[in-house]
């Protein structure tokens, strides 16, 4: 089953759907409780084994906590828990009372090296007060280099928006259950490492049909054609790349360097006459064209290639668009647009869009490219990325993959997401790299929201695989080396687990 994204109203509405439909909601609870524990036990069992502090809210999220304090009890472990008001609903009071036959009475000394957060859940809005907000400081305080392990969400973080505007706990793991939740997605630094547990919600699948999906191994390994014993360079595809402007020839040698590791059977470099030298020097690989200067160039350049990426390194002037409505005119396979072939069409929406429609499309804009091309104030983009690629995909009828933590992707009638990747990515060249895989299944699959899809995952799994957890020293040649390593494809969770997220960045 696939995971969905989700805002806390859309979770809540998921629990319900799961109860109305027979699932009792303390059995939904003791799913949740039984998980954290299981997942404590198996990353975090050797800290545990010097002690757990709970810190258990009044709400269900409190009665999760209440159920995977008992769980761990019974496996031998010493569990203190700090309880924070009284339960508020009968699944939560019945949670406690279980648990307290079974949990050693005592408040958390600070001794323990394992923290579970059960304090506030996706339902919690606002900055925490009173003594939610001082038991969050506790946690900081008192369990200073203890593993804090999250029920659900880390208590004070918005689960739509990400967002902590008051007290929150800083989680090293995650534990969420049934489906990811936005604000986990938009602030890993607060979620750590995130898996998300089955806790029986598949009997409401009906009602995920339209949320996003989060993109995984399983789903990209699906879309990608495979390449029979029989294959040719011809049968892989032919992608030109065009963009190089004088002195930017390294941005679409990166292209098609990631295209290569991609699958790609082979790639033109179409660039300013001053770059071709460098760029054939740098990539003998590939083969290299000055930009088409006439309407029988640029006919020559569309009858070659199956596939055109057009970007890297283009530069913003009257002549790059000019280049790119001149190839579209005489090519109408699939294209990916990234960085300046997005640029120049600044308050031009319309005139980009008759270039688009009817033809297999991605365009590959990061957060500051997006809000010069909608129109929208960056803050909307950052605070809307969900809905505006849709409503911009819709608008310009092509998929937009919206670059950035998470990548959202939407043909406008449908959204992917992906969470793959590290802060190894925020580096110059990296759309590039991306550009480079994405339009290599594109010309390989001719279908624009499935490639894009699955070439941010690429992208992100192969930045993942170059760091191995660290983000200094690693290069963007590191990522487009392990692009080979991602089509193994074997990182699929086990389990109960429908999902894992390492976390992002770097702790010191």
């Amino acid at each position: 089953m696939p995971v969905r994204v989700v805002t806390a109203a859309e979770a809540a509405e998921l629990d319900r759907r799961a109860i109305a439909s027979g699932t009792p909601s303390r059995v939904l609870m003791q799913a949740a409780g039984a998980a954290t524990a299981r997942a404590i036990l198996e990353r975090r069992g050797d800290a545990a084994g010097d002690g757990v502090a709970v810190y258990a809210g009044p709400g269900n999220n409190g009665g999760d906590a209440w159920i995977a304090a008992a769980a761990l009890a019974r496996a031998g472990l010493t569990v203190r828990v700090a309880a924070t008001g009284e339960p508020r609903s009968p699944d939560a009071a019945a949670a406690r009372s279980d648990a307290l036959t079974v949990v050693a009475p005592g408040e958390p000394t600070g001794a323990e090296r394992v923290v579970l957060d059960g304090l506030l859940g996706t339902g919690a809005s606002g900055a925490p007060r009173g003594e939610i907000a001082a038991a969050i400081a506790r946690i900081a305080e008192r369990h200073a280099g203890a593993t804090v392990v999250a029920v659900d969400v880390p208590s004070g973080l918005d689960a739509t928006t990400g967002a902590t505007p008051g007290a929150f706990v800083r989680a090293h793991l995650t534990v969420t259950y049934g489906s990811m939740k936005r604000g986990l997605l938009v602030n890993r630094d607060a979620a750590g490492a995130i898996v998300v547990a089955d806790i029986g919600l598949g009997a409401v699948s009906g009602a995920w049909e339209a949320l996003p999906t989060l993109v995984d191994a399983a789903m990209v390994r699906a879309m990608l054609p495979g390449i029979p014993a029989s294959a040719h360079k011809g049968v892989r595809k032919r992608l030109a790349i065009v963009g190089g402007a004088p002195g930017m020839a390294g941005a679409a040698v990166l292209a098609a360097r990631a295209a290569m590791r991609a699958g790609i059977g082979m790639t033109k470099l179409c660039l300013a006459p001053g770059s071709v030298e460098a760029a054939q020097a740098a990539e003998p690989a590939s083969m290299t064209t000055p930009w088409p200067v006439t309407d029988a160039d640029a006919r020559a350049l569309a009858e070659w290639a199956q596939a055109l990426l057009i970007g890297p390194g283009l530069g913003r002037t009257n002549d790059a668009r000019a280049l790119i409505e001149r190839l579209l005119a005489a090519f109408r396979g699939p294209v990916v647009l990234d960085a300046d072939a997005l640029n120049v069409f600044e308050g031009a929406r319309p005139a980009l869009a008759a270039l688009l429609r009817g033809r297999a499309a991605v365009i590959t804009p990061h957060e500051v490219e997006f809000s010069r091309l909608s129109g929208m104030p960056l803050a909307d983009v950052v605070a809307q990325r969900f809905e505006a690629c849709g409503a911009l995909a819709r608008e310009l009828g092509c998929t937009v993959l919206l670059k950035g933590v998470p990548t959202v992707v939407s043909d406008g009638a449908g959204s992917d997401v992906s969470a793959a990747g590290t802060p190894v990515l925020a580096t110059a060249g990296s759309g590039d790299v991306l550009g480079g895989i994405v339009a290599t299944l594109l010309a390989q699959t001719g279908q624009a929201r499935a490639s894009a899809a699955a070439g941010a995952w690429v992208h992100g799994r192969a930045a993942e695989l170059a760091g191995g957890g660290q983000v200094r020293g690693v290069t963007l040649g590191d990522v487009v080396a392990s692009v080979r390593d991602v089509w193994r494809f074997d990182d699929a969770p086990g389990g109960p687990w429908l999902a894992e997220l390492a976390e992002a960045g770097e702790r010191y």
